[in-house]
């Protein structure tokens, strides 16, 4: 694998956003030398070196909107319990209940692309107040609905409020954090999704002993407590983002916001002038280029494309959402038929899961990218191949491999959680280019829920029509193609800036354009910027009217 070359040249971080060549070693010095991370991001925060706390405001903010993550979470959990007792309670055919579970990841991909719109006007709290009904209107109409056609009403709302969770619990988080802390606490998204699956789970406990008919409609109605929370913490808790309130000219609210966020005497005007930079860099982009580039794209775009989307698509392809929606399936299928030792199995396997994320989100910054998805589809590949063979042994010989089973699911979610669930989105959020990064994103989300929408609502039909043992060497197949894919595709992105991608792609290809596209949207922001400056010179050299000069 050919890794990314270093730059040779000194670069100066002082453009928030874009790294640009500096032939003059003395313009670096005028301002602070930061090491970054993302785009618009930097370690150092304006703070001159002084290390920076996280303040329990922050933390209050950030696990305020983490709890809307444990909504999606919940829903993932509920219905892996719930689905069983949905389909012998109202009698649903494999295909009704397959679509049921499938069509959420269908409804959250129109509720990501609406989601924009809603959180550009309305603010992020908006957002969340949005989700949050969504939740409910959808959780009450399920919860009472006495046919499949009802069933499918509600799911229409929870979906969308999914869609709506997943776009802007990672883009809030993201703009109320101090960035040097900010990757980590972006990763509390994913943990408190975990945490809710774990709450699903628990749900089936609760209510183990009650009538199937009525114990999955309590699961469902438990799923109000969170998103009321949720709706009280978004009013009169959380504050509005402060990247938001400065792209509607409220700068004194959103350094209002800021000096909670951050210890007393921080330079908050130089984030926020950052905050104002970022934001020009990114419109500047997007007049640049258009989608043009994204479905004609050049050969350094189409292997960015290809690695992100790529990416995307194969966390999805290994079964994930499919796996966990159907584990109580899977788990009887194997031989294990009470309601109580079933319960007790997932949520064993949720809290495994839960801290093999915990785990990989401390790797991820210190193993680099690439080990840790080869262990992670290796071993994906290893514990599919367990289930199988524990599916064989009971077809074959009528033995009793549900222990086989439930080790083989266990070693598949830890695999799975080690590399291939939280690295699936870092890597197209590293390899994109600024100038492409929107769009791309958008793609790549919206394939990698197409990608799950197809695999869950046939997972039931494929595996009767396969054998199960059959469909799980199929999955096995695929994390190994997976695996080969990034093997030859992925780059390593630990500690690379994204103009080191860039420039990546750009000599693996021979193609320079890429570069030139970043560089003529940096001369058109350095020429707002050089605009700005002198519009400001001469407003400060005129004298007020009727003084004399």
């Amino acid at each position: 694998m050919q890794a990314a070359s270093s730059p040779t040249e000194d670069y100066s971080y002082g453009t928030p956003g874009m790294a640009a060549p500096s032939n003059n070693n003395n313009d670096s010095h005028n301002r602070p030398t930061m090491q970054q991370t993302h785009v618009g991001e930097f370690r150092d925060d304006y703070s001159n070196g002084v290390p920076i706390v996280v303040n329990r405001a922050t933390y209050v903010y950030v696990l305020s909107a983490a709890l809307n993550s444990c909504n999606l979470g919940y829903d993932i959990g509920v219905n892996t319990t719930a689905g069983i007792l949905i389909q012998d309670s109202m009698n649903l055919s494999d295909g009704q209940l397959e679509l049921f579970m499938g069509s959420l990841n269908f409804f959250a991909m129109v509720g990501a692309l609406c989601s924009s719109a809603i959180t550009d006007h309305y603010g992020r709290r908006g957002g969340f107040v949005v989700a949050a009904v969504g939740f409910i209107i959808g959780i009450v109409i399920m919860s009472f609905s006495q046919s499949y056609g009802g069933l499918m009403f509600g799911r229409v709302f929870v979906g969308l409020g999914v869609g709506f969770g997943l776009a802007i619990d990672p883009l809030y988080i993201s703009e109320i954090s101090p960035a040097a802390h900010r990757g980590r606490l972006v990763t509390w998204s994913e943990i408190a999704t975990n945490v809710g699956i774990v709450l699903g789970f628990l749900s089936g406990a609760i209510f183990f002993n009650m009538a199937e008919g009525r114990a999955w409609r309590a699961m469902f109605l438990m799923g109000l407590i969170l998103p009321t929370i949720m709706i009280y913490l978004a009013i009169r808790v959380m504050p509005e983002s402060p990247r938001w309130l400065v792209s509607k000219g409220r700068e004194s609210e959103a350094k209002e916001v800021l000096e909670k966020v951050y210890p007393p005497g921080f330079k908050i005007d130089a984030i926020i002038d950052g905050i104002k930079e970022a934001i020009e860099l990114e419109s500047e982009a997007e007049h640049a280029v258009g989608w043009k580039m994204i479905f004609f794209p050049t050969p350094a775009i189409r292997r960015m494309l290809l690695v992100g989307i790529g990416t995307a698509v194969a966390q999805q392809a290994v079964g994930i959402d499919a796996i966990q929606y159907f584990l109580t399936f899977i788990i009887r299928e194997s031989g294990i038929d009470s309601r109580a030792k079933q319960t007790v199995i997932l949520v064993f396997l949720g809290l495994l899961k839960l801290v093999f994320i915990l785990i990989a989100a401390r790797l991820f910054d210190t193993r680099g990218r690439r080990p840790l998805f080869f262990i992670s589809l290796c071993g994906c590949a290893a514990a599919l191949l367990l289930v199988a063979f524990s599916f064989i042994g009971k077809d074959e010989e009528n033995t009793d491999n549900s222990g086989l089973a439930v080790l083989g699911l266990a070693l598949y979610l830890s695999a799975f959680s080690l590399g291939m669930g939280p690295g699936a989105w870092l890597i197209p959020s590293e390899v994109f280019a600024i100038s492409i990064r929107a769009k791309a994103m958008s793609l790549a989300t919206f394939s990698n829920r197409l990608t799950g929408t197809l695999i869950s609502s046939t997972f039931l039909t494929t595996a009767n029509a396969m054998s199960w043992s059959g469909f799980f060497v199929l999955l096995a197949v695929i994390c190994l193609l997976a695996a080969a894919f990034l093997y030859f595709f992925l780059p390593e992105t630990k500690g690379r800036s994204l103009e080191d991608m860039s420039m990546y792609f750009a000599e693996i290809t021979g193609d320079n354009s890429i570069l030139e596209v970043e560089e003529t949207i940096l001369r058109r922001k350095n020429q707002l910027n050089l605009e700005g400056i002198a519009s400001e010179s001469l407003a400060t050299s005129d004298p007020p009217p009727g003084t004399m000069t």
